[in-house]
């Protein structure tokens, strides 16, 4: 079939400009993943708040084993090596299983139990597992209580602003809080003539801004619902008058 000059330059045109979209949107980058079935049931806030989780569940790990670097009398309570420690402590958390030491403490009761000191009953178990646990709960809490969000979920504003409140006193315990002898309970950061460690400080803070971005979203979701409805029902009814209405 043939076309006209101007139609088949205007075809052209379009072709071109939806082979240059199909090249931006397949694009690679260094953060992209392949679809997954699972994805279909996701809305664009679900997917958002599930790479966050991703995000803040990574910054945890590589809290946890900066903190075991500088303090292996915490792995050595429980397990052959800081690896074998890490996988421990994350094989609890997937399933949902209590370490005993915490006594059925989880969220921040665990990262509280983990500055335990002093006489009986100070916390005798592996304080950085200690936080791993607390901090692996807040943020399916977060979450929506689920480890994946998909249309049925959503992020709880209240529970990541409350979350991220809890990451900022968990950041203080750690710089501040000292045992019987005067020595930090936990090494964590370090600006010194030896060098600079700020790894816990630093991905810390990243938990603490992503999850109060996920509060005001969540927030600006349901604000916006209301005002979306609004909008809506206004233009709908009342569309066709102000169309009539000269500028």
């Amino acid at each position: 079939m043939t076309f006209p000059p101007r139609r088949a330059l205007v075809l052209a045109g379009l072709g071109s400009l939806l082979g240059l979209g199909g090249c931006g949107a397949f694009s690679n980058t260094e953060r992209a993943e392949s679809y997954s079935g699972q994805e279909w049931l996701e809305s664009g806030a679900n997917r958002i708040a599930n790479l966050a989780l991703r995000d803040n569940l990574q910054s945890i790990r590589r809290v946890q084993l900066s903190l075991y670097r500088r303090n292996p009398r915490e792995w050595r309570k429980w397990a052959a090596s800081a690896d074998d420690a890490i996988a421990r402590t994350w094989e609890a958390v997937e399933q949902d299983r209590p370490l005993p030491e915490l006594r059925g403490a989880t969220s921040i009761d665990a990262v509280r139990l983990a500055f335990e000191t002093g006489p009986a009953p100070a916390y005798q178990g592996d304080r950085v597992a200690a936080l791993v646990i607390g901090w692996a709960a807040m943020l399916k809490q977060a979450n929506g209580d689920t480890w994946r969000q998909t249309m049925i979920d959503g992020v709880s504003a209240e529970n990541a602003f409350r979350a991220a409140r809890n990451f900022e006193i968990s950041l203080w315990l750690l710089a501040s809080k000292a045992g019987p002898d005067g020595q930090p309970l936990l090494l964590s950061t370090e600006i010194s003539g030896r060098g600079r460690n700020l790894v816990v400080d630093r991905e810390l803070s990243k938990v603490v801004a992503r999850l109060d971005l996920l509060a005001a979203q969540a927030d600006e979701k349901y604000r916006r619902a209301a005002l979306d409805f609004s909008q809506s029902w206004l233009l709908g009814n009342l569309g066709p008058f102000f169309a009539m209405v000269s500028r």
